[in-house]
């Protein structure tokens, strides 16, 4: 999800909410502690050289039980950031305090934004000799087609 989406999705809301992958809700009081960019520059497994931008936004589970976050306010700091730090409409993760400090991609489900696990990938799969796997199929399922072989057809 990217920033715009999200701006567009915390305009239509009462309540700033987010869902943790195991269904359970970040906690109503959370504070929103930052909301940054930050660009990687890294090398890939096949020597290719990278960059990722991403805008974050850092979420605490703060013991201030008195204060909720407004999409409002939430509007007006990424805004902030927008103008302060250049912020352009990239994707949006989302960081938060578990065991470890989580890193998640951003969704919506029409009424909160889900936090959603990131997952690793090779970008270099040709380099590295990574074939893709092949999709198994239930030879039940492949329906006839007009063209098929059947007993009787006269294709043998």
């Amino acid at each position: 999800m990217n920033l715009s989406q999200v701006k567009k999705e915390l305009s239509t809301l009462e309540n700033v909410a987010f869902i943790l992958p195991n269904g359970t809700f970040v906690p109503e009081h959370f504070h929103v502690t930052e909301v940054g960019l930050i660009t990687k520059n890294f090398i890939d497994c096949g020597g290719k050289v990278r960059q990722e931008t991403v805008v974050n936004f850092q979420l605490w589970d703060a013991n201030d039980f008195d204060h909720r976050l407004k999409p409002k306010q939430l509007l007006d700091i990424i805004a902030l950031s927008e103008k302060i730090l250049g912020i352009a409409d990239n994707d949006v993760e989302v960081e938060f305090q578990g065991e470890t400090i989580g890193k998640y991609d951003l969704g919506f489900n029409g009424s909160a934004f889900t936090l959603m696990n990131k997952q690793t990938a090779c970008l270099a799969e040709d380099e590295c000799g990574i074939t893709a796997s092949k999709q198994k199929v239930k030879l039940s399922k492949i329906s006839n087609q007009t063209n098929s072989c059947t007993p009787g057809g006269g294709c043998c």
